[in-house]
């Protein structure tokens, strides 16, 4: 079956049509619907929505990010950021404390009650993720990665990097 992605009779990838880059583009809307659903309901349930879900994925996996820094990796503007914050540092998700060499700065950790939250959240897209891995294959995989970062500009590319050599 051609659903117009696959590259059949002659049709190369390097030379998409609008209809297949626009199936593309509702493709990602649909899945991103899909990936963000679970971790919805959960945080509907403590009135929270995605930024609060951002801004608790980036702390755990930068234990001691400072505000800036997190500002920098969310590109958001300072005062949605500190909206953010505030609501999970008064509900106790967040433990924001000053920067040993520069007082200025604060620094960020989640607390017992934040990490699993983000457990919560995460597993639910680490189980949607796995199972769509498992379902379309490793070269699908390795293709669907390159795609994404392909995507990233410059900025996000250099965050994206950073946290890469973390993990590896």
């Amino acid at each position: 079956m051609n659903d117009g992605m696959h590259p059949q009779m002659g049709q190369s990838l390097l030379f998409l049509t609008d209809e297949q880059l626009r199936k593309g583009i509702e493709a990602m809307f649909f899945a991103y619907r899909g990936f963000t659903a679970d971790p919805d309901r959960i945080l509907a349930e403590k009135s929270y929505g995605r930024a609060h879900h951002r801004a608790i994925h980036f702390i755990h996996r930068n234990p001691g990010t400072t505000v800036n820094n997190l500002l920098s990796i969310l590109g958001v503007t300072k005062q949605s950021l500190n909206r953010v914050l505030r609501t999970l540092i008064e509900d106790g998700l967040v433990a924001s404390t000053v920067g040993k060499q520069d007082k200025r700065e604060r620094h960020l950790h989640l607390t017992s009650d934040g990490a699993e939250l983000e457990r919560a959240l995460s597993d639910a897209q680490r189980d949607r993720m796995r199972a769509a891995y498992r379902a379309a294959g490793p070269d699908a995989v390795i293709g669907f990665r390159q795609v994404l970062e392909a995507m990233m500009d410059e900025d996000a590319r250099r965050h994206y990097e950073a946290m890469k050599d973390r993990t590896e």
